[in-house]
């Protein structure tokens, strides 16, 4: 440097508007890098480093900007240009500390260390850039640093990044929310910008006596070229947040309601097709393909995939035009017709496919004979499309359709009393031989993410039929009386489970079990909670019990007295699918339970239907009024989730969002992958 004596001190003058647009970039850029970084969060086609990428260079460019529009902020009386390599050099440490910073700050820390960590590195980078950004600096003048302040500058900067990260780790959950996004990234955003203006404190500028700095302009950059850059940078990352948030929005769809194999709509499109429809005329078909499992044991899963798809190729090429063709089980298609149409004509389309697939299939040269059986029904009368979808389930799992290869209609005479027969029949036998058996689908806390509990859902693999499912002869067994003794069967086996997972010493939840119509007024039900809380040793706090409307409205003032009991005993008594049934806020307030569980009709059309949103939000008010736990039962897509925790923090999720029904083996692996 000069001799000091022959040096003169530069004063600079700062343009408040330029000092204002600089923060605002600072704080876009953080909201930016927010947004992209909430994706973590989410399930996503994309890998979570692609997201951590996104928003580190988004950070980076915005603490980069931040800079050089903070020094076009300062103008001084000489004339400057920036290095084009160091300038361009300068972002990197910013877009590195970013995505080092973002990397901690996304795992899940129980201390400070990891926060502090993160907020040194994320400090050093933003002076880092800081300082080469002032190096690439070519002008006339000398600078130098006044120590303390230049100190002063990067602990600022470790600071506010500490507290920032911080801030944005313990506030993830709440990403979702508009307001915390825009505090966490303001506060992001005058930090780094602190630290700049801070920095700048810290130098000091001086020319040679020699130099006439009345003949100079103040330095000024080229804003409109640099403002240009920086935003079709941050419109760019956006438009590419964008464009794979749609492509993450069909992929999901695609897994969720299609079968990846054939490309049909899946078992999941089936159920709302039945479900949501009121037609009276229509029929529906499933086509069964015997033989699966031997193919596929002969010929490997290759051929097995192209069997189905030439199935597929066959009933497409025959159907009617205004039927819709569903793969709903492995060795399973349906095919809905719900537009008037002839019982003939359905019945000879038909026909001809059975007729064709009568020939073998030719699959790799291979000449393989399947062997299909399609089981029909017809709307008629009072019948709605649910019942189709049971009546052609009983047609298959009657015993006389075993190698069958035709079309056989329903025949109440013959199939509902056979297999009425047959499931009476076999129940004993299926709680001996464990043919009936437990499945555990948890429950998630929206606030903590972590698992609150879990409900025991009962279910039958037949050994000739099949999976069966519950809503088919759960409704024979209550009809026959048999209900009891299979619900003391699911009881005992709960409780078993719980006692085995106490003596592994693995955490586990309270457990739901659902109490079916009048067994909930029975005194025999108590006896049964009792004597089993007694024999496996399991703590009363372990058991929910889960109540419909309609089991108890129709005698409230014993189901009162049953509730008011098994409260006594220290059980949680939950009712079930709340808002189906003849709701009565009287009848809420009077029985003593605990938990509130919405029915999944609520919630299958939030958040894009207005009206069923704003009701889901009054009844999950109204609970909260009344300070009982909800339960929010059905929650599949990422949409629905982020309005429920919209509405509350204090909710419990329920559904395939988080998991589906889980045998033992695959609940242990799944609470400890978590």
């Amino acid at each position: 440097m000069s001799n000091t004596q022959d040096l003169i001190l530069l004063s600079g003058e700062y343009s408040s508007s330029i000092v204002v647009l600089s923060v605002i970039i600072a704080c876009c850029a953080s909201y930016t890098a927010l947004s992209l970084n909430q994706r973590i969060q989410q399930n996503s086609f994309f890998h979570n480093y692609f997201w951590l990428a996104l928003s580190s260079i988004a950070m980076g460019l915005g603490i980069w900007s931040m800079h050089f529009v903070g020094m076009s902020a300062l103008a001084l009386p000489i004339s400057m240009e920036y290095d084009p390599i160091l300038t361009a050099i300068s972002a990197l440490p910013a877009i590195l500390a970013s995505f080092l910073a973002f990397y901690i700050a996304n795992r899940a820390n129980r201390n400070h260390l990891p926060y502090l960590l993160a907020g040194i590195t994320m400090g050093i980078g933003i002076s880092s850039m800081h300082y080469i950004g002032m190096a690439a600096m070519k002008m006339e003048s000398e600078y130098i640093y006044n120590p303390w302040v230049f100190l002063l500058s990067i602990f600022i900067a470790i600071v506010v990044s500490y507290v920032a990260l911080f801030i944005f780790s313990n506030s993830k959950k709440f990403m979702g929310n508009q307001y915390i996004k825009v505090i966490t990234s303001i506060i992001m955003g005058l930090g780094i910008s602190s630290m700049h203006y801070t920095g700048m404190m810290a130098v000091d500028f001086y020319v040679e006596k020699s130099v006439d700095i009345h003949t100079h302009t103040f330095h000024q950059m080229d804003m409109t070229l640099l403002i240009t850059v920086v935003s079709i940078g941050i419109f760019i990352l956006l438009l590419i947040s964008a464009l794979t948030s749609l492509l993450d929005r069909y992929v999901d769809y695609r897994l969720h309601h299609f079968d990846a194999l054939t490309l049909l709509p899946n078992q999941r499109q089936f159920e709302a097709s039945i479900n949501n429809n009121t037609n009276r005329s229509g029929s529906l078909a499933i086509f069964q393909l015997h033989n699966l499992e031997n193919l596929i044991s002969a010929h490997g899963y290759t051929v097995g995939d192209e069997i189905i798809r030439a199935i597929r190729d066959i009933i497409h090429s025959q159907k009617p035009s205004s039927a819709t063709l569903y793969r709903i089980e492995a060795n399973r298609f349906a095919l809905l017709t719900l537009e008037e149409s002839t019982n003939e004509k359905v019945k000879e389309a038909l026909e001809n496919i059975l007729s064709l697939l009568k020939k073998p299939i030719i699959v790799e040269e291979n000449s393989i004979p399947v062997h299909v059986v399609c089981s029909v029904d017809y709307l008629s009368g009072e019948k709605d499309v649910k019942e189709l979808f049971t009546n052609t389930m009983a047609v298959l799992q009657h015993p006389s359709i075993a190698r069958q290869h035709k079309v056989i209609e329903y025949d109440p005479s013959i199939h509902t009393y056979s297999f009425e027969r047959q499931i009476l029949q076999d129940i004993n036998r299926a709680m001996t031989n464990h043919e009936l058996f437990i499945a555990y689908q948890p429950k998630v806390c929206s606030k903590s993410m972590n698992v609150t509990g879990l409900e025991a859902l009962l279910r039958w693999k037949h050994p000739e039929q099949g999976m069966i499912s519950p809503g088919i002869f759960i409704p024979v067994l209550e009809d026959n009386g048999k209900i009891f003794d299979v619900t003391d069967w699911v009881i005992q086996e709960v409780f078993k489970q719980i006692s085995i997972w106490n003596k592994q010493s693995i955490p586990m939840y309270q457990v739901s079990i659902n109490i079916p119509g009048a067994y909930v007024t029975s005194p025999r039900l108590l006896h049964v909670i009792s004597e089993k809380l007694s024999e496996y040793s399991v703590n009363s706090h372990m058991i929910e019990l889960e109540i419909t409307e309609t089991s108890v409205i129709h005698d409230i003032e014993n189901a009162i007295s049953a509730v008011e009991k098994l409260r006594g005993m220290g059980l949680s008594v939950a009712l079930d699918d709340f808002g189906t049934g003849l709701s009565s806020l009287s009848y809420l307030k009077r029985i003593p339970i605990s938990t509130i569980k919405i029915d999944k009709s609520f919630v299958d059309d939030v958040p894009l239907s207005e009206k069923d949103s704003d009701v889901l939000r009054a009844i999950i008010t109204l609970c909260h009024s009344l300070h009982l736990k909800v339960v929010i039962e059905g929650v599949e897509t990422k949409e629905q989730m982020n309005f429920i925790t919209s509405v509350s923090e204090a909710l419990h999720i329920q559904g395939y969002y988080f998991s589906r029904p889980l045998i033992e083996k695959e609940l242990i692996t799944w609470y400890r992958e978590r």
